[in-house]
């Protein structure tokens, strides 16, 4: 059996090749036939390739703008590197090798021991997306790649370099036609025909591959309008998902705060309340000293005017032969300024306690007042605090929708916005915090300044009693 090999560059759709959208030529019902090999997020890869080099890159830069912040956006932002590579290989045609077929079925297998051996061999290539495709016509191997190089004394010394990568493999570029590239594709080749000669099928060579390319190349041109379509899609959903973790990563922190506040709100409420309710009874006990006192004064009215008729029986009798003027000094006089005095300090004391009955139903007045402000504070809090589980709970329909590796990748790309936005929104929520924090703090104030004022009465009240 003859059969021949087609390597094409491919685009590099991982989405496409990870089937999260589908083109015209697959047959998504064939889908779960494709095998998947390897799908790492290549910001991982990256970090895991470069990150220390790039530290150290840092380091010995004196000016900030030499500085790199993120290594794959400079890479993608350049003209000198692509970001990583891809290749698609196959095995015969449609018409031979169709993935229907026992053929296709073969092409299958010697591609699956191709690439086991792929990195192995290309140590200086790291592959983070590999896929064999049985959902098209023919069988066929994507193969992505990041080409690096070590040891490098320009820029970082271990950066993304294609031409360096396959240096170190052994191909040096030679004339235009003979680059480091096509030795290394040609090198594939035999490394694939050797997978092939294992299992009876011997490569046809032949002076051009372009007509055996399979139907992903032949529609190429007709399909890139199409597959650059739903890669926009994708990368739409995938900013608004970005967005929308933002937000949802500020609210949850905002909801945590505004759950504080309104913990220490309804704390301050329910002390307002106690305040309320212990005012309540003091204007009870108030009542009731009021309602015992009041019968003492008007007993204490009729007995000064029936005082002033019967002053004679009230006094004490003369001795014998007591002079009139000692009579007064001794024995009228005292009993008047007792009785006077008397008479003041009761006076003295319902005044007193009228006037400590009127501010106590002031008091309790402001203490209501106080606690239906904090009551509706309490209340806003509550609402803002359902929103935001409202947020929360459509960030986690669009996890469950899009997949936790999508969303929380699109995150990580919008990392800086994030940042502005969690910036502007602190900005926002300030103003409002603050003012419940103020309703709170200047209800203490007044609670704090009512008690004083009522401690200090009292105080002056039992001074007037001794």
């Amino acid at each position: 059996m003859k059969r021949t090999i087609s390597v094409m560059v491919g685009k590099g759709s991982v989405n496409h090749n990870s089937r999260k959208f589908h083109a015209k030529n697959t047959d998504p019902e064939r889908s779960d036939r494709n095998v998947e090999y390897c799908n790492q997020d290549i910001r991982e890869v990256y970090h895991e390739l470069f990150d220390e080099s790039l530290a150290r890159y840092n380091e010995k830069q004196t000016r900030s703008d030499r500085r790199i912040d993120n290594y794959y956006e400079k890479i993608c932002s350049g003209k000198q590197e692509k970001p990583f590579h891809e290749i698609i290989l196959q095995i015969g045609n449609k018409d031979d090798m169709n993935v229907m077929t026992e053929n296709g079925e073969l092409a299958a297998k010697v591609l699956a021991e191709y690439v086991e051996e792929f990195q192995k061999r290309n140590p200086t290539l790291k592959v983070f997306s590999s896929h064999l495709h049985m959902d098209e016509a023919t069988p066929h191997l994507h193969i992505d790649f990041v080409p690096f190089t070590t040891g490098s004394k320009r820029g970082l010394d271990t950066r993304v370099s294609l031409k360096q990568a396959l240096a170190v493999l052994g191909f040096k570029g030679g004339t235009r036609s003979d680059t480091e590239w096509n030795q290394w594709v040609a090198a594939e080749k035999e490394q694939l025909a050797a997978v092939m000669q294992r299992h009876d099928i011997e490569w046809e060579r032949k002076g051009t591959h372009e007509k055996h390319l399979s139907v992903l190349d032949f529609e190429k041109k007709e399909r890139e309008k199409e597959v650059t379509v739903l890669e926009q899609e994708v990368d739409s959903l995938e900013a608004e998902s970005a967005a929308l973790a933002g937000r949802i990563a500020e609210n949850r922190a905002d909801i945590q705060g505004l759950d504080e506040v309104r913990e220490e709100a309804e704390k301050v409420a329910e002390e307002a309340v106690e305040r309320s309710e212990k005012a309540e009874r003091q204007v009870k006990v108030y009542e009731k000293e009021l309602d015992v006192i009041k019968p003492v004064m008007e007993s204490i009215d009729r007995e000064l005017k029936e005082f002033r008729g019967k002053i004679e029986d009230t006094l004490p009798p003369a001795a014998t032969l007591e002079r009139a003027a000692s009579y007064r000094e001794n024995k009228a006089k005292p009993l008047f300024i007792k009785m006077k005095n008397k008479i003041a300090a009761l006076a003295a004391r319902l005044t007193e306690t009228m006037q400590e009955l009127k501010a106590v139903k002031v008091e309790n007045k402001e203490l209501k007042e106080d606690n239906n402000l904090l009551f509706s504070d309490c209340n806003d809090l509550f609402k803002e605090n359902a929103g935001l589980k409202n947020i929360a709970f459509m960030f986690e329909r669009v996890v469950r929708v899009l997949g936790e590796d999508k969303v929380f990748m699109a995150v990580r790309q919008d990392e800086e916005r994030e940042r502005m936005e969690a910036e502007r929104n602190r900005t926002e929520q300030a103003p409002k915090k603050k003012s419940v924090r103020k309703n709170l703090e200047r209800a203490k104030e007044n609670v704090t300044a009512r008690e004083a004022e009522k401690s200090k009465k009292k105080s002056k009240s039992r001074d007037m009693e001794r």
